[in-house]
């Protein structure tokens, strides 16, 4: 069971807390994928403050049921909230929050396990803080854990303890003293007149039931988000361990701080990252590649020693090996680059295939074109592919040359080895190895300048 029904009110925003992203994917992501890799026999989402935009934004996650909490008055009642839903359910019930999106997997089936072997009526997962202030305090008696105190219910000397309660926990569903019927012994006896879980704690302890605790070595690991601060520091934490992971594995990343990765993407061996690059969503890139400043690319395919060179902005792109891209080009949907193809400064391409070897350099705009083998597309270029109601398509083929300044009216072909003139505006079909030109033959009209400022 998964908590993500509270208001996340210090982010102060209209989105759902949970939807908010942590390097590039929203935080309950991390949280749903690291339940998976227990594969459990179900998993529930409790939600509540915007559940519909949360039920709209988890469509494709199979097998996941909602539970809606309303209204929304503590842990320990959202957790009530799902009874039905679970009461018949045996085994263990792994409690997780919504906003803790660096738990591993590891750790979790150590809290599992320890569940499982020891028979508790709990497990509660714990870490050990140098500042502990604003977390929950594990007070123990002995060795063993009796009780969970809140920061705002704890004495002073108990806000020094450093061992704190992570939110994460593990509960029987067998017996006469499951955690559904433990929970009817809790009130809101306490400073934010809420159902705590953590009360669980001490009335299993009272009842001698045995309670179990797990230390998660690092700390990172629980870190809660409550505010965009936290939201970026987890963020950076992500993306500094993806940056080490591409290092380890032969990438050369000149500025870490400054380049960000998604953790979904994949970068081959010897290709250099320059600073400021982000590589976002489903990305792959190639070995050998040289991405270098301010490129931004998105659910891409790079080819290998592929260069892109700076400023160069690309989404849902596929890049063939040895091509070259930018500096400042824009590579959009749909877009196809060959193999040793060349695109350069200010040329955006959208929904176009560029065949290998062929190039567009300069201030063009290519939409909805096929364009084959060996083209040189001049300075200027624009397949003018929309009418005012519908997009046509252009069709360049192998070995065209196309003039600066031209605009190809599309639907149209261009055919094999033909010619456009600088300047032409194409509006029919141009035949194979023909010349196209629209323009009339240039007239020099002597002593026009000398007229004109005599009339002014």
């Amino acid at each position: 069971m998964i908590l993500a029904a509270g208001k996340g009110t210090r982010m102060k925003s209209s989105r759902p807390k949970v939807l908010h992203r942590v390097a590039g994917a929203p935080m309950i992501d991390y949280v749903l994928d690291t339940a998976a890799e227990l594969q459990p026999r179900s998993t529930t989402l409790v939600i509540g403050h915007q559940a519909e935009q949360l039920r709209a934004a988890l469509p494709t996650r199979r097998g996941l049921a909602f539970v809606v909490q309303e209204p929304q008055s503590g842990t320990a009642h959202a957790l009530q909230t799902a009874e039905p839903a679970l009461a018949r359910s045996t085994g263990a019930l792994v409690l997780l929050s919504g906003d803790v999106p660096l738990l591993s997997a590891n750790s979790l089936k150590d809290l599992v396990n320890r569940q499982q072997t020891s028979g508790a009526a709990a497990t509660v997962m714990t870490a050990v803080l140098e500042r502990p202030a604003g977390y929950g305090r594990i007070v123990r008696s002995g060795e063993r854990i009796a009780r969970i105190v809140e920061d705002r219910d704890a004495t002073p000397s108990e806000r020094e303890i450093p061992e704190i309660n992570a939110g994460i926990y593990a509960f029987a569903l067998d017996g006469q003293d499951n955690v559904f019927e433990a929970l009817r012994g809790i009130t809101t006896n306490n400073a934010q007149r809420e159902f705590y879980l953590t009360d669980l704690v001490a009335i299993f302890c009272q009842k001698g039931r045995r309670v179990e605790t797990v230390t998660v070595a690092d700390p990172n690991e629980i870190l809660g988000i409550n505010s965009r601060a936290e939201l970026a520091a987890v963020s950076r934490i992500v993306r500094d361990r993806k940056n080490a992971e591409l290092m380890a594995a032969g990438v050369t990343i000149e500025d870490p701080a400054t380049t960000y990765v998604d953790g979904a993407v994949e970068v081959g061996a010897d290709t250099i990252l320059h600073p400021g690059v982000s590589l976002e969503g489903r990305t792959t890139i190639g070995e050998g590649c040289e991405i270098h400043s301010g490129a931004r690319i998105v659910d891409s395919r790079i080819g290998n020693r592929v260069a892109i060179l700076s400023h160069c902005v690309m989404t849902d792109a596929i890049i063939a090996d040895h091509a070259q891209i930018g500096p400042f080009a824009h590579l959009r949907a749909g877009t196809v680059i060959g193999a040793q193809a060349k695109v350069g400064n200010f040329v955006e391409i959208k929904k176009t295939a560029l065949g290998a070897r062929s190039k567009s350099m300069h201030l063009a705009y290519l939409g909805d074109a096929t364009i084959g083998e060996d083209v040189n597309i001049g300075a200027g270029t624009i397949t003018c592919n929309y009418d005012g109601q519908k997009k046509h398509p252009t069709t360049i083929e192998d070995g065209v040359f196309i003039g600066s300044d031209s605009q190809l009216i599309a639907p149209i072909t261009v055919a094999k080895n033909a010619y456009v003139g600088t300047g032409t505006t194409v509006r029919e079909n141009v035949p194979p190895g023909a010349l196209a030109v629209s323009a009339g033959k240039q007239r020099n009209i002597e002593g026009w300048v000398e007229k004109k400022k005599k009339r002014n």
